[in-house]
């Protein structure tokens, strides 16, 4: 049984999972209004697309951080741009590469954190330098934290800490809070990456 109070978050993860994943891989996305739209698979240049100067993204470990930033994070050939604190001001812009390696970092952390071993760190993700590897893993991802989420009862969703992620603001709110914040980053990267996309469909052959 799910908890009545998690009913409605899960259903908003839900909603803004498939649209995201319909909004990167088409053929179709809902439009907003109940109908659908087509719309193609995102590409490599897309997903990598720097639409300002000094942009954080993805890149490979071998040729160092971007603009600003001082490290690489997560593990593999790819790296996702970070600094530490205190962190530059103002944000650089992020590409869709950065903010969907953000997203599923975050759920696959939290998954681990909440369900699993509770031990993974930024160390032990792989940063995907392509479509073909970014795009499977947020679905992993995903479908990793929905089930992190199905495990929990009333108690837990009321338990300061129960998430250990130590990204976050995990040990000092009940746990239901952890659930409704994971949505609305979900939510607002999600728009965000579907923005990205119209906009680089609509910049007049610039490159």
């Amino acid at each position: 049984m799910i908890p009545p109070r998690l009913a409605p978050l899960l259903d908003q993860f839900d909603f803004a999972r498939t649209r995201l994943a319909d909004r990167m891989s088409g053929p179709v996305m809902d439009s907003g209004d109940g109908s659908d739209t087509k719309v193609g698979p995102m590409t490599d240049e897309e997903y990598l697309w720097e639409p300002v100067a000094d942009c954080w993204s993805v890149r490979r470990r071998a040729d160092g951080p971007g603009p600003r930033a001082t490290l690489l994070a997560g593990a593999g050939d790819w790296g996702r741009d970070a600094a530490t604190y205190p962190h530059p001001w103002p944000p650089p812009f992020t590409t869709i590469a950065w903010r969907l390696s953000h997203l599923t970092e975050m759920l696959t952390l939290r998954a681990d954190h909440t369900a699993g071993t509770r031990s993974r760190t930024r160390n032990d993700y792989r940063v995907e330098g392509d479509v073909a590897g970014a795009v499977p893993g947020f679905d992993t991802a995903a479908t990793a934290w929905r089930k992190a989420l199905l495990s929990v009862d009333e108690a837990a969703l009321d338990t300061v800490g129960y998430c250990t992620y130590p990204h976050g603001s995990d040990a000092e709110e009940p746990f239901i809070e952890i659930a409704w914040w994971v949505n609305q980053e979900l939510l607002h990267h999600g728009s965000e990456i579907a923005l990205l996309r119209d906009l680089h469909r609509s910049r007049g052959g610039q490159p």
